[in-house]
């Protein structure tokens, strides 16, 4: 077991490469669906409830089954998992590049959805298995990189694929990367998985799957439908009560899941707020983002995701720097400084116009990166180090639920306050138009372009003109909310996340670890 543990120790970077490889498609496909809607709306004829579920399928059984995958991970094997979720999220890939129906694309992104939710926790909890403590931040920053880059490609690389070829190709492009990780896996990823296995808590995953799925129903329809929607407010009480049950069966149970006294936990408590307040503004301001380059300064999908690559970029920076600033300054210095950054930018987008200048645009968004990146590598690492290494797939699960729900949760919240300003801002501009066209172009300033090309042009410039004006206005509004997100975050960081840093092996609650060449009860090849 020492030179197997050794072998695996002095190929760890190359574990990390394809660890990385397989995360990058989640990244991707959490935003690369985005810019093809248009098409695909065109190649099926399909209605805007059937786009929203080409989206939403995937997030909803990615978010409902990650804990509960996470937690299998641990019981049975995250390299098993790791590589089953591979072959699953390529093989509905391959399903939904080649689907002849709205109902088979829908049905191949929620099989999609069972994969990631298998390959994202598994490549965290690879990672904390295969690298020692005092090199942990450092892969947990390349890690956070790769994932926001992920999410920052995803428009530009659907843009090049529809440019460039047919709308299949945006699913086609995860094959030849989950091939490669999966083949590369074979040989060079170890197995490992908790040394001292439970029972599987059946109940608690049936009951944390109904009650992530039914919370994260509640926040994807909540915009289209209202907050006070019966069937929305039906969800977020029936997720509420299923949540409550999770917790009381998790403190009952001799073999919970999740283990609630990691909560306890200030390290862990306070690097998952972090997080959820990092996906919360990332995700809702790439939702407003998006529409603002396509529909106020004029950009096409492939113009708009070049113009989104300093948000990569910005990440992959902050994040891989991240891990050097927390030997000097400490965690919760860190993630405070950067949620302040974060703070300070998202407010000066307040300030925007419909004609600001895009080298504003993409210095503002860069700067912002850094900042996220600067919160979320050192969030991570805070989540992991605070559990148990046996536990490090709940662990995991529980980083990328955090992640997943807050992210949905930005969306809802940023589009609704978008939508409310914007359909306010437009009453006035409307009035002379046949109440079935002020009522579109009220609705979203992709209608209110669609209706202005096909009236006079003196009426359709004047109407694109405050439509323009109106989008800019809600998204002044909506950054302003996710600013007030993140400096309340920051102050909370800056008040109760303890300081730790990456070179003091005696912060972490666990006993201190082996060198991986001694810690072969864990890890088998």
């Amino acid at each position: 077991m020492r030179d197997q543990s050794s072998s695996t120790y002095q190929r760890r970077w190359w574990i990390l490469g394809l660890l990385a490889m397989s995360l990058l498609i989640i990244g991707l496909d959490n935003t690369i669906l985005n810019v093809a809607l248009p098409t695909l709306q065109r190649e099926f004829d399909a209605a805007a409830t059937e786009l929203q579920w080409m989206v939403d399928a995937y997030i909803l059984v990615f978010a409902g089954l990650l804990l509960t995958m996470g937690s299998l991970g641990d019981r049975f094997g995250r390299k098993r998992a790791l590589q089953l979720g591979l072959i699953v999220f390529g093989a509905s890939s391959l399903f939904a590049a080649y689907a002849d129906s709205v109902e088979q694309l829908i049905a191949a992104r929620a099989i999609m959805g069972v994969g990631g939710a298998l390959i994202m926790p598994s490549t965290l909890s690879i990672l904390i298995d295969v690298f020692p403590r005092e090199e942990r931040g450092r892969a947990i920053s390349i890690w956070a990189g790769v994932a926001g880059m992920g999410i920052g490609l995803g428009p530009l690389t659907g843009g090049l694929l529809l440019e460039n070829f047919w709308w299949g190709s945006i699913f086609l492009i995860n094959i030849p990367i989950a091939v490669l990780a999966l083949a590369g896996g074979l040989f060079v990823i170890p197995e490992s998985r908790d040394p001292h296995p439970v029972p599987v808590d059946i109940l608690g995953a049936v009951l944390s799957i109904a009650a992530i799925t039914a919370l994260v129903f509640a926040i994807i329809e909540a915009p289209a439908r209202g907050w006070t929607d019966t069937l929305v407010l039906a969800s977020f009480a029936a997720g509420g009560l299923l949540a409550i049950a999770f917790i009381i069966w998790e403190i009952k149970t001799d073999h919970p899941m999740l283990n609630l006294a990691f909560f306890r936990n200030l390290r862990f408590s306070a690097g998952a707020g972090a997080i959820a307040i990092t996906f919360f503004a990332m995700f809702g301001m790439v939702f407003g983002l998006t529409q603002y380059l396509q529909f106020v300064q004029g950009y096409t999908a492939l113009e708009a995701g070049v113009r989104l690559v300093p948000i990569a970029l910005g990440v992959v920076i902050g994040a891989g720097n991240s891990h050097r600033l927390v030997a000097k300054l400490g965690t919760d210095r860190v993630v405070t400084l950067g949620l302040l950054l974060v703070t300070t930018v998202l407010a000066s987008l307040a300030f925007w116009q419909p004609d600001t200048p895009y080298w504003v645009v993409g210095a503002t968004l860069f700067v912002l990166a850094i900042g996220m990146g600067n919160t979320m590598a050192p969030s991570t690492d805070a989540v992991m180090g605070a559990i148990p290494e046996a536990n490090a797939g709940v662990a995991s699960a529980m980083n990328d639920v955090t992640r997943q729900v807050a992210g949905a949760l930005g969306v809802a919240v940023i589009g609704s306050a978008i939508n409310t300003v914007y359909g306010r801002r437009m009453e006035d501009a409307v009035t002379g138009l046949p109440p079935e066209a002020a009522e579109a172009a009220s609705d979203s300033i992709g209608m209110a372009a669609r209706i202005a090309a096909m009236v006079p042009a003196n009426v359709g410039g004047t109407l694109l003109d405050a439509a323009r004006s109106a989008f800019t206005d809600a998204l002044s509004l909506a950054v302003l909310i996710s600013a007030c997100a993140a400096l309340a975050g920051a102050v909370l960081i800056a008040r109760f996340m303890p300081r730790h840093h990456l070179a003091d092996k005696s912060a972490a609650p666990e006993a201190v670890e082996p060198h991986p060449q001694d810690a072969g009860a864990v890890t088998s090849k």
